[in-house]
């Protein structure tokens, strides 16, 4: 029954040429693995990360709206690359898991923490309600260099980037750009993040963006691909 199940399965990712997303899958596995053991773990010091221009921006709840749409914008926009542009599912790829691990590695080593959140919010409406219970389940730790920042602005670069005549549409590309830039500012205005933050994010880009999309190095798993064909030929 379970070499059936595994067979039927193995069937329907080769159908549909799922083999290639395995990596990240495994990867994202990790990383929140990685990501909840230095949250958990009681820390004696912690970077403080503030600016003065932090304390200029104002609060604006209804930010929130796009801040909670990265949860629909990431994988939205790598399922369409990974289907519609092969080669800028890699890049994009790449860019994600080389910036998140270096975001872990900071966080192991440098813990870090902003005092931004407000003490009692301001307003009472649906926005402040979501806020709310999003400042009870995601702690003010490890916020730098802020990954909301560089996966959206690193997926919104590949896409502009692609050749494939979807992204290229002046329409798709204005879309995909405001809700970018609106999710950025997000970060800002529900206090979620320090300029710093957005700031090092946009910076891990630029470098990063040097390697993948001018000197052409990306992780393209030839290996697993290959050896998840012979699986699945024999399914």
């Amino acid at each position: 029954m379970g070499m059936k199940i595994r067979n039927t399965v193995f069937r329907f990712m080769r159908r549909y040429d799922l083999f290639h997303f395995m990596p990240m899958v495994f990867y994202l596995l990790g990383y929140m693995v990685w990501f909840h053991v230095i949250e958990i773990i009681p820390r004696r010091f912690y970077l403080q990360i503030l600016l003065r221009i932090d304390r200029f921006i104002p609060f604006v709840e209804w930010f929130v709206l796009p801040y909670i749409s990265w949860f629909l914008f990431m994988p939205a926009l790598m399922a369409s690359l990974y289907f519609r542009d092969r080669d800028a599912y890699d890049r994009a790829s790449t860019f994600l898991m080389v910036g998140m691990t270096v975001f872990l590695v900071i966080s192991s080593f440098l813990p870090n923490r902003q005092p931004l959140r407000l003490v009692e919010l301001p307003r009472d409406n649906m926005f402040t309600a979501i806020i709310r219970k999003l400042w009870k389940s995601d702690t003010p730790t490890n916020v730098f260099p802020s990954i909301h920042v560089y996966n959206t602005v690193s997926l919104e670069v590949v896409l502009l980037r692609s050749k494939h005549p979807k992204y290229r549409k002046p329409r798709v590309r204005i879309l995909t750009s405001l809700w970018s830039l609106s999710i950025v500012l997000s970060t800002l205005f529900i206090k979620q993040h320090s300029m710093f933050d957005v700031m090092t994010a946009l910076l891990c880009v630029l470098i990063c963006s040097y390697f993948v999309l001018e000197k052409n190095y990306v992780m393209r798993f030839p290996g697993w691909d290959a050896y998840a064909d012979r699986i699945s030929k024999n399914c």
